[in-house]
């Protein structure tokens, strides 16, 4: 196989972001050589402070591109669409409150969101987070989770979860095995949790357990350093958390998704070469690389789908793994939905703000 073969091989495994509310030189290449299987958008992505069919059209354009230059009808196209902070999207799109308020109305406030993601071409959100509200002191995670226990956030994040199914769009549980303990970002630097196996099986793996049964699609990893159960590499790259516990234990068969490359938690191992090669064999079938934290450009992604192809040709990365993951996201992909660009009805959103303020006010008082 060529160099440039294995580029578009990687494309397999890639959910690629895109720089602007246009595709520039750089994401017309990306797009046409690394031919990526999903893309991941962002509030870049939208034309802002215009009427809304003026974005709409404009974000039609960009997403009808992308299939152009991948040369994929059928793609994954992908946002973080959690509620609360977590919005990309500009206005009349809904601002429904973050997932710790959401209480009983989990499952209505997810379909709502999943009929508002289809409008937009959308068919899957990552979310909903499986992750625990059990540190305040959190930086990252703390009310995007649906609760404090084990059971409140198992309940809210599978709720959640069947409404954006009842409503067409696939979902995502995260970050796996638990980002609710920790008190740093991995966004800015690696978190290190001290807890054994024994703790994850009392509480964190818990919301997973739940999520899997219900035959969540997608588990993304999180870049944790957990010592006292692998303490040579975060969870992302580690075989034990993976493959051991996720595969085996658990017995997920669906895809796993590292969470985004570009963060500070994990960008430089990814420059090293082999880490992609380790990321396989310890379970990631699919990558997300924003290009929206450290860079926009594009050497970082060619460097990972450079350390891929030198992987494969010198036999470090076994082609037979790199093929089982490939069939996982290509089976996934032939019962994904493809949606076209539509304005809802001003009845729909009026509904759904609505329902946003319901939620808000209503659930204000801890549990």
């Amino acid at each position: 196989m060529h160099t440039s073969e294995h580029l578009q091989s990687f494309g397999n495994h890639l959910i690629l972001g895109i720089s602007g509310t246009t595709l520039s030189d750089d994401d017309k290449r990306a797009l046409n050589e690394l031919k990526p299987v999903g893309v991941i958008f962002f509030a870049k992505n939208f034309l802002d402070g215009v009427p809304y069919p003026v974005w709409l059209e404009s974000f039609k354009q960009l997403i009808d591109q992308i299939h152009q230059y991948a040369e994929r009808d059928f793609m994954f196209t992908t946002l973080d669409h959690e509620g609360g902070r977590v919005v990309r999207t500009p206005l009349p799109i809904t601002r429904f409150p973050h997932a710790y308020l959401l209480k009983a109305q989990a499952r209505e406030v997810a379909k709502a969101t999943a009929l508002e993601l289809k409008s937009l071409s959308i068919n899957l959100s990552w979310s909903p987070v499986a992750d625990i509200f059990s540190n305040p002191q959190n930086p990252i995670i703390g009310s995007r989770a649906f609760g404090t226990t084990p059971e409140t956030a198992s309940q809210g994040a599978r709720e959640y979860y069947r409404g954006l199914g009842e409503g067409g769009i696939l979902g995502c549980a995260k970050h796996f095995p638990g980002h609710g303990d920790t008190s740093t970002d991995s966004h800015v630097e690696l978190p290190i949790l001290n807890l054994s196996l024994e703790d994850l099986r009392k509480r964190e793996l818990i919301p997973f357990q739940t999520l899997i049964k219900e035959q969540v699609p997608l588990i993304m990893t999180a870049h944790i350093l957990f010592p006292q159960i692998d303490p040579d590499v975060p969870a992302t790259l580690s075989k034990i958390i993976l493959n051991d516990i996720l595969r085996e234990e658990l017995g997920f068969q669906g895809v796993i998704v590292s969470d985004d490359l570009d963060m500070k938690a994990v960008s430089e191992m990814f420059m090293q070469s082999g880490t992609v090669a380790q990321a396989f064999y310890a379970g990631c079938d699919l990558f997300i690389v924003s290009r929206n934290i450290n860079s926009s450009s594009l050497k970082r992604t060619y460097k990972i789908a450079e350390d891929f192809s030198a992987s494969l040709n010198n036999g470090s990365l076994d082609a037979a793994v790199v093929e089982a993951a490939r069939d996982r996201i290509a089976n996934l992909l032939d019962v994904t939905p493809q949606y076209p660009v539509y304005q809802l009805d001003k009845e729909t959103l009026v509904k759904n703000a609505e329902l946003a303020i319901a939620c808000t006010f209503q659930n204000q008082k801890p549990s």
